[in-house]
């Protein structure tokens, strides 16, 4: 998992020649990228700036080290091959890095794990774009066009703070439609990047005073104050906080 602080460590993966010709093609628009290949072609990654990692046993064998070693995975490998490699190896959201897949002719990116919180549907978008190919996001936040409870203003340095359920639950009320009120007293006003409006059945406030909780199933609270037992009581799994850097208060 990074941060705002840390830079992302990527690295593009292919068993293939042709996977790995098109590895080739993506990292020289990705000079900071990783490139991983059978060592048998190798040749092709010649005069590349980006660093090489060539393998000569059973590919299986680097899935850990790619997984401790970068925090996102780009595969041009069959997405059932990479379902079958990877899942002996997954922890938790909180700790796999994201994974991709780029088919065989390179229409199509597909973010396959950690999609959020590892950053694999923002670097699906940007592998996309790069190749000219279509990315394929499935998580409801995004399909949706609404609020990604789980990142909301990482980039931007907000912590979240909120027990694993409350996130779960908030982000069901989120993509399901149902009313949310976000309460900012903090923070960077300019949280809402998608070129959409946000959803109608969310309500921005000032003060979470001035929330009528009884209308609301859940509420997104951005904020310096302290949040007291009462409030997580009162709130019960409907309350998700953000923290944002203290010098970035509204």
């Amino acid at each position: 998992m990074t941060t705002p602080e840390t830079a992302v460590r990527v690295v593009l993966v292919a068993i293939t020649k042709h996977g790995a010709q098109q590895t080739a093609d993506l990292a020289r628009q990705m000079p900071g990228a990783s490139v991983c290949v059978a060592d048998k072609f190798a040749p092709l990654m010649a005069g590349l700036p980006n660093p090489v990692r060539a393998y000569g046993g059973a590919f299986r064998d680097e899935i850990a080290t790619l997984f401790a070693d970068f925090d996102q995975v780009v595969f041009f490998v069959s997405l059932g091959a990479v379902v079958r490699l990877i899942a002996p190896h997954l922890k938790s959201k909180d700790e796999d890095p994201g994974v991709l897949v780029v088919d065989d002719a390179a229409q199509f990116v597909i973010p396959v794990l950690s999609g959020h919180v590892g950053g694999a549907n923002a670097c699906a978008l940007t592998v996309a774009a790069l190749l000219g190919a279509t990315p394929v996001l499935t998580t409801a936040s995004d399909v949706g066009k609404t609020i990604p409870v789980d990142i909301l203003g990482r980039e931007l340095g907000w912590k979240v703070e909120a027990p694993k359920i409350n996130i779960t639950r908030v982000s069901a009320h989120v993509v399901n439609g149902e009313p949310v009120a976000v309460v900012q007293e903090a923070g960077s006003p300019h949280w809402w990047t998608r070129p959409t409006p946000l959803p109608a059945s969310i309500q921005r406030f000032e003060r979470l005073a001035d929330v009528d909780l009884a209308r609301f199933k859940a509420v997104l609270w951005i904020t310096h104050a302290p949040v007291t037992d009462a409030h997580w009581a009162e709130l019960h799994e409907r309350l998700v906080v953000y923290r944002p850097p203290l010098e970035a208060v509204a």
